[in-house]
């Protein structure tokens, strides 16, 4: 049964949205600011996300543009604002679809329900599943194992080493590793960066202590030590 993330601060229309769609047949998880909404996202696996815009400590928007720097989840925007340009600009972030409020609630159901299957298609032929070296990573499940032993890896941890699978070849300055993961400027503060590649070392390294994964590149910054 798939799940749903409801994040949306009014508490009525997060009630009302969440009977409708698990009288529908889905299971549904519901969260009422933009920072839990964003910890739900990272840290368990949803099949779609409906998502307000208007949310207290972090926007619906701020959300969505940092989703869509680790998962291709299908989020669907719900809003009471209804201008086209908002609509163009969110649908540019990376949001699957829009509907504005007041909504009907038979019209949610059937967004979900398309949303769904187009990603179960599009899923279809396309693999999850990145490899280097004894490492496999899901990027649906978010898990990560060496020789199918699972790695506890924290949200940071995760997608710092599925950024660098991805990007195999390239090497990533401090700047932009900050940048890419933390969503903020760098400002030479390194410690952040040193602590997390660290940790993420000593785990891949307790699995296989004679493998090397994460080069330092002196003066330029880390990649993936090349095959």
């Amino acid at each position: 049964m798939e799940n749903i993330l409801i994040i949306e601060d009014n508490q009525d229309v997060n009630l009302i949205l969440s009977k409708a769609i698990k009288d529908a047949g889905y299971n549904t998880k519901s969260v009422f600011s933009g920072i839990d909404g964003l910890n739900e996202i990272k840290n368990n696996s949803y099949n779609l996300v409906i998502l307000d815009i208007m949310l207290p400590y972090k926007s619906g928007d701020q959300i969505l543009k940092e989703v869509r720097q680790f998962s291709s989840v299908p989020i669907i925007i719900i809003s009471a604002k209804d201008m086209i340009s908002t609509k163009i600009d969110l649908l540019k972030l990376g949001a699957d679809d829009y509907i504005t409020k007041p909504f009907d609630l038979g019209e949610v159901v059937a967004r979900v329900e398309s949303n769904l299957r187009r990603y179960s298609i599009s899923n279809a032929s396309y693999s999850s599943l990145f490899t280097y070296k004894d490492i496999t990573l899901d990027e649906n499940t978010k898990e990560v194992k060496i020789n199918n032993n699972q790695l506890d890896l924290t949200a940071k941890e995760y997608m710092i080493l599925e950024l660098l699978i991805k990007n195999q070849n390239k090497v990533f300055s401090k700047a932009n590793l900050y940048e890419s993961i933390w969503q903020e400027e760098y400002i030479g503060d390194d410690n952040a960066i040193k602590t997390h590649i660290s940790n993420l070392r000593s785990k891949l390294k307790k699995f296989n202590p004679n493998e090397n994964y994460i080069e330092t590149v002196w003066g330029l910054g880390y990649r993936l030590f090349k095959k």
